[in-house]
């Protein structure tokens, strides 16, 4: 699993690279995120408040936005990361309404549902990344307190036997967790993703999964828009034919399959160009010819 090319955030002392140079690896993305969850949190109507989201983007995340690495956009990614954004957070919330006592948070990048989401003091919260990444969200969130109980841990989560080892503990301190791979399994291959699930499946206490992927068409509607440094340095890869179904293989049933571009369009954050597109019947990920792009939550089978 190519996790290592989440490698090395670069620093806001970085020498200023070009706007085509700007993303150098998977890490950098989460800047791009980050801007689209500061720019939400400034609306009047905002779906969520993310106060620690631009200091955490830095003015590194901004010039990555304006420098439009799929095309067109002027503020990173848009609609589709604040929209997935709030579906992740109902997720959570009805997670833990069922009792849920743990959330795993593999590749957490800049994440800080932690620290501006309404959770129990109980609730144990895990952050799984690089050193790099971990490091600078701790920078900037010194002095913040989480809401709940936070653990960090630093983990190349391409390493499998350190991750089996890592994921074998977890499961032990826990009774009812749930994991969330939110923009992360997109950037790696089928086999890769299918170890993922094989791994996460391997602990009876890991009992759901969230994430977030796309169809065939809608990969290669992505991949014809991003700039060519966008291609080489985060490449989206993970687009199986059989869409969610993907995982009931590996222990997985899917309980939902949110399309991004529906659940935008109720909220009205759907460009008025796409409106009319999600008045179409929904194909659950499942037509790998039409595009579609949603989040997906998992169950175990086994």
């Amino acid at each position: 699993m190519p996790l290592s090319d989440r490698n090395s955030p670069p620093s806001e002392s970085s020498s200023a690279p070009s706007d085509e140079s700007l993303i150098r690896n998977v890490s950098d993305t989460a800047r791009l995120v980050a801007i689209d969850r500061a720019v939400e949190s400034e609306r009047p109507d905002a779906l969520f408040r993310d106060p620690f989201a631009r200091r955490l983007a830095g003015e590194r995340g901004a010039r990555i936005a304006k420098s439009k690495p799929l095309g067109g956009r002027t503020s990173g990614l848009g609609w589709p990361i604040v929209t997935r954004t709030y579906v992740i957070d109902r997720m959570i919330q009805a997670h833990i309404e069922y009792h849920g006592d743990a959330v795993i948070n593999l590749a957490a990048g800049l994440d800080t549902r932690a620290y501006r989401m309404d959770l129990p003091a109980s609730l144990q919260w895990i952050e799984v990344d690089l050193p790099e990444i971990l490091a600078h969200k701790e920078e900037v969130l010194r002095g913040e307190k989480p809401v709940c109980s936070l653990e960090r841990i630093r983990l190349d989560l391409s390493e499998v036997p350190a991750r089996r080892e890592l994921f074998a503990r977890l499961g032990r301190q826990s009774r009812k967790a749930l994991v969330i791979t939110e923009g992360l399994v997109g950037y790696l291959t089928c086999d890769e993703v299918a170890l993922l699930a094989q791994d996460l499946a391997a602990q009876p206490s890991f009992r759901s999964w969230i994430l977030d992927m796309v169809s065939p068409k809608l990969l290669a509607t992505l991949q014809k828009r991003m700039t060519s440094n966008f291609k080489q340095t985060a490449p989206f890869k993970f687009a199986p034919e059989q869409g969610p179904a993907f995982f009931a293989r590996f222990g997985w049933t899917v309980v939902e399959a949110n399309s991004l571009l529906r659940v935008a369009a109720r909220l009205n954050r759907l460009p008025f160009y796409l409106v009319p597109i999600s008045w179409l019947p929904d194909s659950h990920g499942t037509q790998p010819q039409r595009p579609w792009g949603g989040v997906c939550l998992f169950s175990r089978t086994i």
